[in-house]
């Protein structure tokens, strides 16, 4: 097996574990998206092109709930602001790579799969065919997607709200976020922006995920920059 093997197969395998709660969390979304007044095409060409999970389900509920256009847009563009900062910080270590590799990658780069890379990358470094790593997790991780999407439509309105699918999605996040929360501005990030969250819950439109996503980053970022500064 030459290297590239090697990393590719080290990707799907450390992306393996994820997929156990990733399955459901796409066939909530199906499900979801046909409950809020997608077809069946629509709702299964939203996760192969966007490809972004808490983006599809958050549009797919807002929908659902008729919110105005520019509060759906809003809501997507902050929750997929932490993309910019995976990118930053994955960008060091594929800053050799070529441009279509960079397209690829960037496409394939979501939650699930940013969090096996950066820790690989972190402790191994920077290796010549690293980046077979990252597609590796991604390609097993959109293949999942668009099976349990397609799982999803197909079963509609049939799965049972006593099997309580819709935990999944916070087990996900739970299961990226608590192995990179390593110094004290990621964890009172982390916290504050739980905190936030279940506070303004009942916030219309589902806005108390905008701000609890900006109170997570102010915080973080001003106990980066006071940690800098004392140091």
């Amino acid at each position: 097996m030459n290297e590239q093997s090697k990393q590719f197969w080290a990707g799907v395998r450390a992306e393996l574990p994820l997929l156990i709660s990733v399955f459901p969390f796409g066939m909530i979304y199906g499900a979801l998206a046909l409950n809020a007044g997608l077809s069946k095409l629509a709702a299964q060409m939203m996760s192969s092109i966007v490809f972004a999970g808490s983006a599809q389900f958050v549009t797919a509920q807002l929908v659902h709930d008729a919110a105005p256009g520019f509060v759906i847009l809003l809501t997507i563009a902050v929750v997929n602001l932490r993309h910019m900062l995976y990118s930053a910080s994955l960008a060091p270590y594929l800053a050799s790579v070529s441009t279509r590799w960079k397209v690829l990658l960037s496409y394939l780069l979501t939650d699930e799969a940013y969090a096996p890379t950066i820790l690989k990358y972190e402790r191994e470094g920077i290796t010549p065919f690293s980046h077979w790593f990252l597609f590796g997790a991604g390609i097993v991780l959109w293949s999942t997607w668009q099976a349990s999407t397609a799982f999803g439509i197909f079963l509609g309105t049939a799965i049972p709200d006593s099997w309580s699918l819709d935990f999944a999605l916070p087990l996900t996040f739970i299961a990226m976020v608590v192995p990179v929360l390593k110094n004290r501005p990621a964890i009172a990030a982390a916290v504050s922006a739980g905190i936030v969250s279940l506070l303004a819950y009942s916030l219309p439109f589902r806005l108390g995920l905008i701000l609890a996503a900006l109170v997570g980053i102010a915080v973080g970022t001003l106990l980066e920059k006071k940690a800098d500064s004392d140091s």
